[in-house]
């Protein structure tokens, strides 16, 4: 049988070798070099963090909360740099999640991992 530790680095090393790990790393290099489009992101991403934990202990996350939040997104998106820098992150989360999500079901703890309760 195989170390799992072996097949975490190869799942690793494959992920790296991706096309959409390829495109985030070239799109945040991009936001990276450019202070003004670096701050932006930041300032987005904070703003979306604090939604978040608000949302997480229980607070009311408001129509306004989520209006303003979508609205500097799309202000911001209108960059193209940082537009495919935000893309091209959701698409490389999606797939560490789909990861995640296949490899709790393997073992069944997707019920504990992603808070999923079914009824039987």
């Amino acid at each position: 049988m195989r170390n799992v530790y072996d097949i975490a680095y190869e799942l690793a090393n494959a992920l790296k070798e991706s096309n959409e790990f390829k495109r985030f790393k070239a799109a945040k290099e991009k936001i990276e070099k450019d202070e003004k489009l670096k701050q932006m992101v930041m300032d987005f991403k904070k703003k979306q963090l604090e939604l978040e934990q608000k949302r997480l202990q229980g607070q009311e996350v408001t129509s306004s909360d989520v209006y303003s939040l979508q609205q500097l997104y799309q202000i911001i998106s209108l960059n193209p740099d940082i537009e495919e820098y935000l893309s091209s992150e959701m698409m490389l989360a999606k797939i560490l999640a789909d990861i995640s999500k296949i490899i709790a079901e393997a073992v069944d703890l997707k019920d504990e991992m992603f808070g999923l309760l079914e009824s039987k």
